[in-house]
């Protein structure tokens, strides 16, 4: 038996939401490693999403590399960029649904505004680009989605929208991993623990991000290419028995500190 050298994605074609940034960028970019081929969406950053790409480039410079605005809120226009993606890349293998944003606050001052825009972005944004991609899926006789919530999805305080979200973002993923399964359609979860990226940085104190670090298991934060690697895993032929599952990115991360966390010194010797 020889050594396995060929990249695990090669000859693939990836469309994820949301790559000028964060994790979703650091996700694509790891998919580069791997082989893949890239179409992905930004919402306002064509600045980002050029620079994603030209790191793509340098990475693989004979990846195949597509970028589109999209605002994943709006169903008719995630379709015309799905047939579009379709049509540029040729096909589509996997399909990942990243894009995110947060409007937080406590449920009694959250306003209409900030619950429906979460809830569009996450759990609407998800549906609807599942859907767009499904009979490309199905006519390919083979396809995969990789959905991302968050460890917030148990309940996070001043989240109630962000929470709603990501929670139905499990279910959505398992209810479509039953009905699709047995057409070779996949449809998996990734749960992220506490990450530092832009979208973190501008919504979470020292204090909160100091306390996720002392709930961890492994003391500190994730990095954003170790989350890019569970979204190649589950892009990949290594989780081919793997569908309608939740893989947990924490570092043993199962809480969410309370809104006035406060660290505890002793604790955290």
């Amino acid at each position: 038996m020889a050594l396995n050298t060929k990249p695990l994605l090669e000859g693939k074609n990836v469309f994820l939401t949301g790559g000028s940034r964060g994790i979703g960028k650091a996700s694509v970019l790891e998919l580069a490693k791997n082989g893949a081929n890239i179409a992905f969406t930004y919402v306002s950053s064509e600045a980002g999403a050029k620079d994603t790409e030209a790191q793509i480039k340098e990475i693989n410079p004979n990846a195949k590399v597509c970028y589109y605005k999209l605002d994943v809120k709006n169903s008719a226009q995630v379709n015309e960029v799905a047939q579009k993606a379709i049509a540029d890349m040729g096909h589509i293998d996997v399909v990942v649904n990243n894009a995110g944003i947060l409007r937080d606050g406590l449920i009694y001052n959250m306003t209409d505004e900030q619950w429906d825009e979460v809830i569009r972005t996450h759990l609407y944004g998800t549906f609807y680009v599942c859907r767009a991609f499904l009979d490309e899926f199905i006519a390919n006789g083979f396809g995969k989605f990789v959905n991302i919530s968050s460890i917030c999805y148990v309940g996070s305080a001043g989240q109630a929208n962000y929470s709603a979200a990501k929670a139905g973002i499990i279910g959505f993923s398992k209810a479509l991993a039953k009905e699709y399964g047995m057409k070779n359609i996949y449809c998996n979860v990734i749960v992220p623990g506490y990450f530092k990226t832009e979208l973190t940085d501008a919504n979470a104190s020292q204090m909160i991000v100091d306390e996720f670090v002392r709930l961890s298991m492994l003391q500190r934060e994730g990095k954003r290419e170790e989350l890019g690697k569970s979204v190649v895993f589950l892009a990949s032929e290594l989780s081919d028995f793997v569908n309608g599952d939740v893989l947990y990115v924490t570092g043993g991360l199962d809480t969410i500190p309370p809104k006035n966390a406060k660290r505890n010194k002793k604790a955290a010797n």
